[in-house]
C-alpha cells in the first residue's frame, strides 16, 4: 500500500476529531514585534498583510473570522545584551509570554489560530501557547533558515534565529537561562518537527540537525525529490502513525527573493510559488492544521510599493491556501447544473438573441 493511501485511510478512520469543532473558525492575532532581530520594519508586517486583503480572503473561503486585532507588547527598558551578544532577551521573552497567552485563549475557545508577525522569534510564544491545549502537536517549519542556534552558538545575536532551541527538549542542557525566558517550558522532541526549504544554515545548526536526527529538507532535497515526495515524507514522519494537530510556522523568506523581496534575510534559490502553494495545500488537505505563523514581512526593506504589495500578497496567498483556497478554483457547494424551465422560454430567449 502506498504512503498516500495509508495516510488517507488513517485520516478517514480517525475522522479528524481533534479539529472537528473549529474547522471553519479562525482567530487572527497580529503580532507587530521586531526585537528578535536588528532591522526596523518587520513590526509593520501585520498591517501590510491586513491591507493586502487577508480578512476578506478568509471570509470568502467560508471561514468564521475572529479578528483579535494587534497585540500591544509591554515595553522593556534597559534590555541589556546577554553574554555581550544576544539582543533584547527581556523584550523577546516578555513579548512571547504575552503572545502565548493570546494563542492559548484562541485555541481553548475552539479556533484555529493565525499569528501574523513580526519576526520569527514569535514562534516561541505561538507554539508554547498552542501546546497548552494540544500537547501532542507537531511542527512544520518552512524557512530558508533553521532558527535552531542556541544563545551560545549564535553568530548574529538575534533571537529570531534561535526560537527552536528553546522549544526542543533535547537541547535544554545546551541552552542557558536568559533573562525573560524563565516561563518557557520545552515542549517538542526531535521527531515532532520537520524543516522545509533550508538553504542558509549555520555550522552549529548543521551539527544539531544531524546529531539530533531532525528531519529536514533543503532546497537541494526539494530539487532532487520533488515537492510531492517531500510532503509525503513529512507526513510519514509526523502523522502516519497517529493523527496530531499541525502547527505550521512559515517564514516568508522561504520563497525566492524574486517573489518575496520585502523581508529581512533573503536568500536566493528559494521556493517557487507553486512549491509554496503545494506545501500549504497538502497541509490543508490533512484536515489537521491547528495553528499557523506567517512572519518576517518587512515593508521598510522594499525598494518600491510594488515590492511591498507582492510580498504581502504572497503572504495572504500562503494563509488562504492553508485554509482551503484551491488553485483549480473554488467549487464547493455547486452540486447541479441549471436547465431551461420550459421549451417555450428557451425559444423566446433564442428569438431575442437573434
Amino acid at each position: 500500500m502506498s504512503l498516500r493511501s495509508r495516510l488517507s485511510r488513517l485520516l478517514q478512520k480517525q475522522g479528524h476529531s481533534v479539529l472537528k469543532k473549529s474547522v471553519h473558525s479562525v482567530a487572527v492575532i497580529g503580532a507587530p514585534f521586531s526585537k528578535g532581530q536588528k532591522r526596523r520594519g518587520v513590526e509593520h508586517g501585520p498591517a501590510a498583510i491586513r491591507e493586502a486583503g487577508l480578512l476578506k480572503r478568509l471570509s470568502n473561503l467560508g471561514c468564521r473570522v475572529n479578528d483579535m486585532g494587534d497585540l500591544s507588547f509591554t515595553p522593556v527598558t534597559n534590555d541589556e545584551l546577554y553574554n555581550n551578544l544576544v539582543v533584547n532577551p527581556r523584550s523577546v521573552g516578555l513579548a512571547n509570554q504575552e503572545l502565548a497567552e493570546a494563542v492559548s485563549r484562541a485555541v481553548s475557545s475552539g479556533h484555529r489560530c493565525l499569528t501574523v508577525g513580526g519576526d520569527h522569534s514569535l514562534a516561541i510564544g505561538s507554539i508554547s501557547g498552542h501546546v497548552r491545549h494540544c500537547p501532542d502537536l507537531c511542527v512544520i517549519w518552512v524557512d530558508a533558515h533553521a532558527d535552531i542556534n542556541t544563545p551560545l552558538t549564535t553568530l548574529s545575536g538575534s533571537l529570531h534565529g534561535q526560537p527552536v532551541s528553546f522549544l526542543l527538549r533535547e537541547l535544554q542542557d545546551k541552552v542557558p537561562s536568559l533573562p525573560g525566558f524563565s516561563w518557557i517550558k520545552p515542549c517538542l522532541s526531535s521527531p515532532d518537527i520537520v524543516y522545509i526549504g533550508l538553504r542558509d544554515v549555520d555550522p552549529a545548526e548543521h551539527f544539531i540537525l544531524k546529531n539530533y536526527d531532525i528531519l529536514n529538507f533543503s532546497m537541494r532535497d526539494i530539487d532532487r525529490l520533488g515537492i510531492q515526495k517531500v510532503m509525503e515524507q513529512t507526513f510519514e514522519q509526523l502523522i502516519s502513525k497517529k493523527q496530531r494537530p499541525i502547527h505550521l510556522s512559515f517564514d516568508i523568506d522561504a520563497f525566492d527573493p524574486s517573489l518575496a523581496p520585502a523581508t529581512g534575510t533573503p536568500v536566493v534559490g528559494g521556493l517557487t510559488y507553486r512549491e509554496g502553494m503545494y506545501i500549504t495545500e497538502e497541509i490543508h488537505n490533512t484536515g489537521l492544521l491547528s495553528a499557523l505563523d506567517l512572519v518576517e514581512v518587512n515593508p521598510l526593506l522594499a525598494t518600491s510599493e510594488e515590492e511591498v504589495k507582492a510580498t504581502a500578497g504572497l503572504a495572504v496567498d500562503v494563509i488562504a491556501s492553508s485554509f482551503g483556497q484551491k488553485r483549480e478554483g473554488q467549487h464547493d457547494g455547486y452540486d447541479h447544473l441549471p436547465t431551461p424551465s420550459s421549451p417555450d422560454e428557451s425559444d423566446s430567449e433564442e428569438c431575442v438573441r437573434i
